[in-house]
């Protein structure tokens, strides 16, 4: 069942969210920003996949408007008005659930949302080193257009200053896709 992530499911989100991505990549703080950042007219465009009462996955967005266009962010090349597009943050599954089309269905009630709140485009910095490059396929597949590649994306971020990354260690060095998904 896909619904609204509220703060009943922090705890699971933050915990699912740090196995499979690294220690410190999200915290309570962290992760009750963005979803304040992704609500928008009473409308919240942050979800999860649960299962009897078990997290199989979560997409954290934020609104249009609502987020900080920053130096990965090349604008230029969107052919979208900015303040027009949300940001597709983060779209995690659980190991077990891979392979399901938990990430879709995730990916399509945040779209509905994010149209809702009035977006016609996302944009998402995709880790090019998830397993088998899945990130950037399925996000290929919903029909995202690859804009920049973005060498060392999250090494030493704002974002995640305690993030240690699964692959690199606290040196991160993976890449991030950045890809824009007309709505």
């Amino acid at each position: 069942m896909i619904i609204p992530l509220t703060e009943t499911h922090f705890d699971a989100v933050i915990a699912l969210g740090n196995q499979v991505h690294g220690d410190g990549y999200l915290d309570f703080e962290t992760l009750a920003h963005i979803v304040k950042l992704g609500n928008k007219h009473d409308i919240n465009s942050c979800f999860i996949a649960i299962d009897e009462g078990d997290l199989l996955g979560f997409r954290l967005c934020y609104a249009s408007g609502q987020w900080p266009i920053d130096k990965w962010c090349t604008i230029s090349d969107w052919q979208v008005e900015p303040s027009k597009v949300g940001y597709l943050k983060c779209n995690t599954v659980a190991e077990q659930a891979r392979g399901k089309g938990l990430g879709g269905k995730l990916l399509t009630a945040s779209i509905a949302a994010l149209t809702e709140q009035g977006a016609i485009a996302g944009v998402s910095h995709l880790w090019k080193q998830s397993p088998n490059n899945a990130a950037v396929k399925y996000f290929t597949k919903a029909g995202g257009r690859l804009i920049k590649e973005h060498p060392n994306r999250w090494n030493n971020t704002v974002e995640h200053p305690q993030y240690i990354c699964i692959l690199c260690g606290p040196n991160c060095h993976c890449a991030a896709c950045e890809m824009l998904l007309m709505f």
